[in-house]
């Protein structure tokens, strides 16, 4: 994990000059606030420009991971732009500007994810609202539970970043999305069947500065992925996987 202290981009720098390409998925923990949240988005931006510094001009690969965008009405693609505003807007430029390096000698491309990257019923927005149950005693939802969130497992999702480092054209985005939209209520239902809690509507302000976009309708699609990468996901959805919750 990435830390502030910016000695660490010269460790980036020669290990980027050695390789033969990089997977960069190095964020903070620390963003159970604003100000963490915008420091770790921050040291992100600088790690991939120092990694991109020493790529530019090689024709070798770097693939960096953002998150799968809200598009009103349907199920986001992989050619939807990212929003650069909002609490998460400062990733989306970072992630806008190492793609644009495709034309600098840079194989950038870039992995999307949804907000719920699980393995072991932990994991993403799901094992945030599963720690807030633990926390408070009721696994909660926000607004009317009924808004999707997509869901990948974590080792279907390293099978992406392995083939888009290997396969996929400079400048492209692809999606890490094995489940297209599972309900926030459902998520919520199985949390509070498996840890023995009331499931019940709470405001989206107990869930900090991800508030607003645990409220958003935000599913994904990954067909285009699928077709032109040949990536499959074999591994548990998100349901199943929160059964293996424990009390």
């Amino acid at each position: 994990m990435l830390r502030g202290d910016l000695a660490d981009l010269d460790v980036l720098r020669s290990g980027a000059a050695r390789c033969d390409g990089v997977i960069s998925l190095a964020f903070g923990r620390d963003y159970d606030s604003a100000d963490g949240l915008a420091r770790a988005i921050a040291e992100e931006s600088a790690a991939l420009t120092a990694l991109a510094r020493e790529l530019e001009g090689s024709d070798r690969p770097i693939v960096t991971v953002a998150s799968t965008p809200q598009v009103p009405g349907r199920a986001a693609g992989e050619s939807d732009p990212l929003p650069t505003d909002g609490p998460v807007g400062g990733r989306a430029r970072s992630y806008n500007a190492l793609l644009g390096l495709a034309s600098r000698g840079v194989r950038s491309t870039a992995v999307r994810v949804p907000r719920t990257v699980h393995n072991e019923g932990k994991g993403g927005f799901a094992g945030l609202l599963t720690d807030l149950a633990r926390r408070t005693g009721v696994a909660g939802y926000p607004g009317a539970g009924t808004q999707r969130w997509p869901a990948v497992h974590a080792l279907d999702a390293a099978v992406l970043f392995r083939l888009a480092l290997e396969r996929a054209p400079a400048g492209t985005s692809w999606h890490a999305v094995a489940d297209e939209g599972v309900t926030a209520r459902d998520i919520a239902t199985v949390v509070g069947r498996r840890l023995g809690l009331p499931v019940e509507q709470v405001p989206q302000e107990s869930f900090g500065p991800f508030g607003p976009i645990f409220a958003m309708d935000q599913p994904a699609s990954s067909a285009h992925t699928r077709a032109a990468l040949g990536w499959q996901p074999t591994r548990p959805g998100l349901l199943q996987d929160l059964e293996t919750l424990e009390p």
